[in-house]
């Protein structure tokens, strides 16, 4: 084998964050024609078809307890983050979002101590998330250091690390039982979208569907329902079986760095020096917490 497994987990998050931190750049060419609730439904719609098509075998019923665990990781990482984060945009401001959402690692830590026994995260795992969560921080403010408090907005961000954490807890714990990773995503993606639809008619959802003959509309929804739903999701899941949850979290802090990169590439969005040294910060807070660099007592 070229690779351990260890080293396929890293290479595989790596692979999967990269294409989530451009995910930005394709949503923000669809809130032109679209909602965000429009863009989050047809995204997974379109992600648990592409899935159907990778892998056409059935997932059989797996009894009570496990469909119930499955139902709650689509509740958690599929409905209810993707609506905390969209809504909390309309109460807050992009910087606060940006900020408050790194913490996730450190929801998935203090869970996993409390669910996964195995998994209790050294001390350089929190060294590291500080300077993680500092380096996101001026990425995200990129010298405008204006943090206007609202406090629904930054509270509903806060829940949506807290239904992150949840969904991380809660793919490890199915990934134990040895299924398919592309049926289990699938699975999480069907009761996401069932537990969508009662919310669908309060977010003012509109089915009109010419809006998909514009080719950029085509594309973008193919960008993200194939490749960062379908694909990203399946290869995250894995990981986090390979990695654990709360080692493969911590790659979740590279996201906003590759947003920047691909919004001054692609969307000519200027670059600061305070978001070059959030970068450096928060690159050294990914390989300390992930045991790269370590801590030494003297």
């Amino acid at each position: 084998m070229l690779f351990s497994k260890r080293t396929q987990g890293h290479l595989i998050a790596l692979m999967t964050v990269f294409l989530w931190g451009t995910t930005f750049i394709a949503t923000k060419v669809l809130l032109t024609d679209f909602k965000p609730i429009e863009i989050l439904f047809f995204r997974f719609g379109l992600g648990y078809l592409a899935l159907w098509i990778l892998s056409p075998c059935f997932l059989a019923w797996q009894g009570v307890k496990r469909e119930f665990m499955f139902l709650c990781a689509g509740l958690c990482g599929v409905t209810c983050y993707f609506l905390c984060e969209n809504i909390a945009l309309t109460y807050t401001t992009a910087s606060n979002v940006g900020v408050i959402t790194t913490l996730a690692p450190i929801f998935t830590a203090i869970l996993s101590i409390f669910f996964l026994k195995t998994e209790t995260p050294p001390k350089r795992f929190y060294i590291g998330c500080l300077f993680a969560i500092i380096g996101v921080g001026l990425i995200s403010f990129n010298g405008k250091f204006v943090l206007s408090l609202n406090p629904l907005g930054d509270l509903l961000t806060i829940l949506a690390c807290l239904f992150w954490a949840c969904y991380s807890i809660l793919t490890k714990k199915s990934s134990n039982y040895g299924y398919n990773t592309i049926l289990l995503t699938r699975r999480f993606f069907f009761y996401g979208l069932m537990l969508m639809f009662p919310v669908l008619s309060l977010f003012d959802f509109d089915w009109n569907l010419s809006r998909f003959t514009d080719p950029v509309n085509i594309f973008n929804f193919l960008f993200l329902g194939v490749g960062a739903s379908a694909i990203c999701f399946s290869s995250w899941n894995y990981a986090v079986k390979l990695i654990g949850a709360v080692k493969i979290s911590i790659y979740l802090y590279l996201v906003p760095i590759l947003t920047i990169i691909a919004a001054v590439i692609i969307l000519n969005e200027p670059f600061t020096w305070i978001a070059a040294i959030g970068t450096l910060f928060t690159l050294c807070g990914v390989l300390l917490s992930e045991g790269v660099v370590r801590v030494t007592k003297k």
